[in-house]
């Protein structure tokens, strides 16, 4: 489960290569679906790594969803796995060009845009769900304190997008990628909160009824004789030798 959303949190954020690859498009005015648009030289690149992404959610989300306690908390682990599926369906149904270069091309793709506005409707209602579920049960501890002020973070972020949607365009690039950043932000989070969650369970010793010793542990007596495979002795108590078979009455 932290595995997944660790990787998840990296690729999330691919658009960084855009630092390495010779895209063509302007950081502070395009979209980042704009890398992977009908046409872009690095389409495939881009809109591999976000298909790669999209499955490490899925896998990751529902790992968290099979193994949350409460309505609340498997909500929002099956709202995440939401993201997921709505990425693939983003990459499947891409801009049919590029609004950023091609003065001619509307920013608005109808199928684009609703898969878009779906994978955002699932990652919101995730962070709300799972927040709500780590304030109320106080755990993980940095998700239920840092992720009110991260929501809220990437929520405006995400509405300073929309400006070429309505007509108004000019640096939606710079609040997307913040969005990004901020997202990657959260799942790194969840990803820091399963890993601590599986410490405290590997570390957890299990105890027995009447406090005795677990039947595997290598128990020895005073006179050196391990317990019998399979029997469980209290703790500390020497184990008697077999009496021999002339005194055995």
């Amino acid at each position: 489960m932290a595995v997944p959303l660790a990787l998840t949190a990296l690729l999330y954020n691919a658009w960084l290569l855009e630092a390495v690859v010779p895209t063509g498009l302007d950081a502070r005015h395009s979209y980042v679906s704009e890398l992977y648009a009908q046409g872009s030289p690095y389409r495939w690149l881009f809109g591999g790594l976000e298909l790669v992404c999209a499955v490490l959610v899925v896998v990751g989300a529902a790992a968290g969803g099979m193994k949350a306690e409460g309505g609340v908390a498997r909500a929002g682990w099956w709202a995440l796995a939401g993201v997921g599926v709505s990425s693939v369906a983003d990459v499947l149904m891409p801009m049919t060009c590029v609004p950023s270069l091609q003065p001619d091309c509307r920013p608005v793709h109808p199928a684009h845009t609703l898969t878009s506005a779906a994978v955002h409707f699932c990652l919101f209602a995730s962070l709300i769900l799972i927040m709500r579920d780590a304030r109320q049960r106080g755990e993980p501890k940095h998700v239920a304190r840092w992720g009110p002020p991260l929501g809220a973070a990437a929520l405006v972020s995400s509405l300073c997008t929309v400006g070429p949607l309505i007509g108004y365009g000019g640096w939606h690039g710079v609040a997307q990628r913040c969005h990004l950043l901020l997202v990657g932000a959260w799942l790194a989070m969840l990803s820091l909160g399963a890993l601590r969650e599986g410490r405290v369970e590997a570390a957890a010793v299990p105890v027995t009824p009447g406090g005795l010793v677990p039947a595997d542990r290598d128990a020895r007596g005073k006179f050196g004789r391990r317990a019998p495979k399979g029997l469980a002795v209290p703790s500390g108590a020497p184990l008697s030798p077999d009496l021999p078979p002339d005194r055995a009455g």
